[in-house]
């Protein structure tokens, strides 16, 4: 969505981006987790290229 995670996380998996977004979003409301992952996921991702 901001940093693009999500897609580049789609193609990776072969899951559709929605529902890798609501798990993210699920993750912050629930266990608090999703918004540390996603900027791990981030980093991951600016040097994977």
């Amino acid at each position: 969505m901001i940093l693009g995670v999500s897609e580049w996380l789609s193609e990776k998996l072969g899951w559709k981006v929605t529902t890798i977004r609501i798990a993210f979003v699920v993750g912050v409301l629930i266990f608090g987790a999703g918004l540390g992952l996603y900027l791990i996921l981030w980093i991951v991702k600016m040097f994977s290229k």
